[in-house]
């Protein structure tokens, strides 16, 4: 991550949203050709009410310390929600600190347990989306769910991940969004260095999102899955903290279709049937499908 290393973290934010704001978006007339994407430098400034020369300074990073002001009002020109508002003004408001001890991360005994009792897919993930802990339904949902297995890697690099997902397009950029706004300042982390550099090597698509800078907060939601036994699912998803892991369990709709399917899932992992469709080693590379 060494954009984030530079210093230039609030910089490169600015400009990679730039960039997806048209002139037309932003109320400007089109004009002529135009060189780069989305806006020019002092077109933001212009909108912003500020100098082309500060906001020059800001997007090399050069002045680190915008006011609040200067801040609203370059979120309100560049379209910001409210999660990527917040992100902007916690990437002016950072400032240096001294290297935190890395603890691992550790599932408290008690969730162990409740993972034993609970009747639907469930597990515990980091905050890089590292697989910690699951339940025998969590395995029978999807291998992939394994503890030592990298949720975003499964979902960029192994071909079942992708169909396994509905809609993969859209998860990819969740997920993706969602680790740069847990990351946040904590830019020296480690793991989250490796699993950012990995990926860039290996996926396009991680590239090419990483890019855009853009945030989510990925909590509750509704999403569709492919299962290669039980056919179509459609799950609720909560993502609930406990200490400094989450708890992430997966629910139907109750009496719906993927209630009985999920039911039925679950007769089939007693006996060991469902196991049988996923023979292939969890930890086994795969390239990334284009």
């Amino acid at each position: 991550m060494k954009d984030e290393e530079s210093g230039s973290r609030l910089g490169g934010y600015l400009r990679a949203r730039r960039e997806l704001v048209s002139p037309a978006q932003a109320g400007l007339p089109p004009g002529g050709s135009r060189r780069v994407p989305g806006l020019r430098r002092e077109e933001v400034a212009l909108l912003a009410g500020i100098s082309p020369d500060y906001y020059l300074r800001l997007e090399r990073g050069r002045d680190k310390n915008p006011s609040p002001q200067v801040l609203e009002s370059l979120a309100r020109v560049l379209q910001l929600g409210d999660t990527e508002r917040t992100y902007l003004l916690g990437l002016a408001a950072a400032r240096p600190r001294a290297p935190r001890r890395k603890r691992p991360e550790h599932v408290p005994a008690r969730v162990h347990e409740l993972l034993a009792h609970l009747q639907v897919p469930a597990f515990v993930e980091g905050r890089a989306f590292d697989v910690l802990a699951s339940n025998p339904m969590a395995l029978a949902l999807s291998p992939r769910l394994r503890p030592g297995q990298n949720r975003l890697r499964s979902l960029l690099l192994d071909p079942e991940e992708q169909t396994f997902h509905q809609d993969w397009t859209k998860a990819t950029a969740d997920f993706i969004a969602t680790l740069r706004t847990t990351i946040g300042d904590d830019t020296d982390n480690p793991r989250f260095v490796e699993l950012v550099g990995e990926l860039a090597l290996s996926s396009q698509r991680f590239r090419t999102l990483w890019a855009r800078h853009d945030v989510r907060n990925l909590d509750g939601g509704t999403t569709t899955v492919h299962h290669p036994v039980v056919g179509e699912l459609r799950l609720h998803r909560d993502k609930l903290p406990i200490d400094d892991v989450i708890l992430v369990v997966y629910y139907p709709d109750k009496n719906s279709d993927s209630d009985e399917k999920l039911q039925l899932l679950a007769a089939l992992s007693h006996t060991g049937s469902a196991s049988t469709v996923h023979d292939r080693p969890a930890d086994t590379p795969h390239a990334e499908t284009p």
